[in-house]
């Protein structure tokens, strides 16, 4: 915790409440008056620089910041800071992919800042794993999928600044502002690829996530009401589900059948038609 107390004094922090949680140390506390939030990232990750993302943001429909360093943030604190996913736990997921729906829109068209990660910069996670003879997940299906995200990265149209984990974890509410995205990981690309994260949650939730007209009428929602190419989401889906397995696989956690991605993968799979 010293790192928080060190980064408090620094930006002029008075902390309150302190927690930890596996990848960041966070501190709640007032500054001038204003109550905000510091967060530290324990090492180097793809929340590194969220505070270069949410300042391109500049307040809509995303936690403003304050102060920000790689690994560091200082945010306004949402009160009361509800998330989305607990509408899901209640039964109201139609109401919650209506709200994502509203914050992707909102999110839409911001530059990126210097630096930004494309889709296909992210999309090499599927060599890497080839290459490193993994047997979790079989060879030929990391090769379809490969193959399916690369043809989409190299035909996208329009692409733009995503969140990039925007799902229902990641959505708070705030009594002023509504509802609010955190916590970005910053990714260029065009407005489909936006959806995986929100379709394989809540993660604690298979029955829900998993559920083939779950699925259906969430990306029918989120494509009519955005606007975008139905069967190019979907296939984006599929292929990120299998992309986001790989960096399970990568960051040292166990491939199980329950797995949120692969149960999601495999979902999809039964409505994929030949690309």
């Amino acid at each position: 915790m010293h790192e928080l107390e060190t980064k408090a004094v620094e930006w002029n922090v008075s902390l309150d409440e302190v927690r930890e949680t596996s990848t960041s140390l966070i501190g709640f506390g007032v500054r001038g008056g204003v109550r905000v939030v510091l967060k530290i990232s324990k090492q180097d990750g793809d929340e590194s620089h969220s505070g270069d993302v949410l300042k391109a943001y500049r307040g809509e429909a995303a936690v403003r910041v304050y102060e920000s360093e790689p690994n560091a943030v200082l945010l306004e604190r949402l009160e009361p800071g509800e998330q989305l996913v607990n509408l899901v736990k209640h039964g109201r997921d139609v109401e919650a992919t209506k709200i994502l729906a509203e914050v992707i829109a909102k999110l839409a068209n911001h530059e990126a800042p210097v630096g930004c990660p494309t889709v296909t910069d992210w999309g090499r996670a599927f060599d890497r794993y080839l290459q490193s003879g993994g047997e979790q997940i079989p060879r030929e299906v990391v090769e379809e999928a490969r193959e399916m995200y690369n043809e989409l990265a190299s035909s996208q149209r329009q692409t733009m600044l995503l969140h990039g984990d925007l799902q229902h974890y990641n959505v708070l509410f705030d009594n002023e502002r509504g509802w609010v995205a955190i916590d970005p990981k910053g990714v260029m690309g065009e407005l489909e690829y936006e959806l995986n994260a929100l379709l394989r949650n809540p993660i604690e939730l298979p029955d829900v996530f998993a559920n083939p007209v779950t699925i259906n009428r969430r990306l029918e929602t989120l494509t009519t009401t955005l606007q975008l190419d139905y069967s190019r989401a979907l296939r984006w889906s599929y292929s990120q589900s299998i992309l986001s397995a790989i960096w399970d696989i990568e960051d040292g956690y166990p491939l199980t059948p329950d797995t949120p991605s692969l149960l999601l993968a495999s979902a999809l799979k039964t409505n994929l038609p030949r690309w």
